[in-house]
C-alpha cells in the first residue's frame, strides 16, 4: 500500500477515481504540513506533495517524523527553499512545467504595462485627467530573456508574435533548432544593447545577485528589467539606486526580501511596477498540479522512476 498525502480537498477531489482504481494499493490523505499527523499514517508516508506557496519557517521539519518518508513532490519549480530542510533519504521533485504558462503570461504582461506606461494611465484614471503620452513600444525592441528552462523557454514562444529580437541566455552556450542560446558568461556584452531584459533563472550560488551593480551600469539608459524569477537574483539595493536615478525601469513579481515589507522603499521608487509573486498564481495550477501528482502516483505504483527529480538529500 501507498500512501501518500496532499495539501488540500481540491486536490484529493481531483485524484479521486485513481485512488478508487487503486483501493488496494494507493491511501491517500488529506494533509498541509501545518501540524502532525497521527502516528499510525505518519508510521506509513512514502510521499507528501507540498501546499502551494509554503514558505512557512520550520515548516519543513515536520516531514523528520515520517519514518518511510521517500519523495517529497513540491508544486513550484524553484525548489531551493525546500531543498536545505528535508530529511536524509528524500527524492525532491519540483513542479516543472506547472507555472510556465502563467509565469510567461506575467513576464509579457509586465512588459507591455511598463512599455506603454499603465501605471501612469491607471494614475491618470484615478484622477479623471486625459493624459495621451506617446511612449516606447515593444514592437522592435531587443529583449534578452535570462534562463532557458521550462519557464525561460514558455516566455520566449510568447514574446515572439510581438515583433521583437529575442535574444536567449541559458547557463551554458549552445545552438538549437531556433537558432544561438548563448551562454550566462556573455551577459556582460550582451546587456547594453538589451532594450527588456526579462529574468527567468532558477536561484542558486551562481545565479545569486546575477544582475549586480556591474551588470544594471552595463544596461542601456530607459531600458527595463522583468523579474519573475527570484529576488535574489537581482542586487536590490543596486537596482534601488537605478531606479531613484531614473536611469533605468523594473518590472518585478519576485523580491529581496519577500514579502516586500510595507515600508520598504521600493514601493515608493520611480519607474517600477511591483507584483506579489503572482506569476503562477492563476486558477490554471489547479489542474496542472493534480495531472503532475497523478503521473507520480501512477509512476510509483507501476514502479517506476518519478519525473521532475531535482535532488536527493
Amino acid at each position: 500500500m501507498l500512501t501518500a498525502t496532499v495539501p488540500d480537498d481540491d486536490l484529493l477531489h481531483r485524484l479521486d477515481d485513481l485512488a478508487a482504481a487503486h483501493a488496494d494499493d494507493l491511501r491517500l490523505v488529506r494533509w498541509d504540513l501545518s501540524g502532525p499527523l497521527d502516528a499510525a499514517t505518519a508510521r506509513e508516508v512514502e510521499l507528501v506533495v507540498v501546499p502551494h506557496y509554503f514558505v512557512r519557517p520550520g515548516g519543513f521539519d515536520v516531514l523528520r517524523s515520517l519514518p518511510r518518508l521517500r519523495y517529497v513532490q513540491l508544486p513550484s519549480a524553484g525548489y531551493e527553499h525546500a531543498r536545505p530542510h528535508l530529511p536524509p533519504g528524500v527524492v525532491l521533485c519540483n513542479g516543472r512545467g506547472v507555472h510556465d504558462a502563467g509565469t510567461a503570461e506575467l513576464a509579457v504582461g509586465l512588459t507591455l504595462a511598463l512599455q506603454r506606461d499603465l501605471p501612469r494611465a491607471v494614475r491618470a484614471m484615478g484622477e479623471g485627467r486625459w493624459d495621451n503620452p506617446v511612449g516606447p513600444s515593444l514592437a522592435d525592441r531587443r529583449v534578452l530573456v535570462v534562463g532557458q528552462g521550462s519557464v525561460g523557454r514558455a516566455i520566449v514562444a510568447r514574446f515572439r508574435p510581438f515583433e521583437v529580437e529575442l535574444v536567449r541566455v541559458a547557463r551554458t552556450a549552445r545552438d538549437d533548432a531556433d537558432g544561438r542560446v548563448h551562454g550566462v558568461d556573455e551577459l556582460p556584452d550582451l546587456l547594453p544593447d538589451a532594450d527588456v531584459v526579462v529574468l527567468a533563472i532558477p536561484l542558486d550560488r551562481t545565479s545569486y545577485h546575477l544582475i549586480d551593480a556591474p551588470a544594471l551600469a552595463r544596461m542601456k539608459d530607459g531600458a527595463l528589467l522583468v523579474n519573475v524569477a527570484r529576488g535574489k537574483v537581482v542586487d536590490g539595493d543596486a537596482l534601488l539606486a537605478e531606479l531613484t536615478a531614473g536611469r533605468l525601469r523594473a518590472a518585478l513579481d519576485v523580491t529581496d526580501p519577500e514579502p516586500l515589507p510595507a515600508d520598504h522603499p521600493l514601493w515608493h521608487a520611480p519607474n517600477v511596477l511591483v507584483t506579489a509573486h503572482q506569476g503562477g498564481n492563476t486558477d490554471a495550477m489547479f489542474p496542472r498540479v493534480a495531472a503532475l501528482v497523478r503521473r507520480q502516483l501512477t509512476a510509483l505504483l507501476a514502479g517506476e522512476p518519478l519525473a521532475n527529480e531535482v535532488a536527493r538529500t
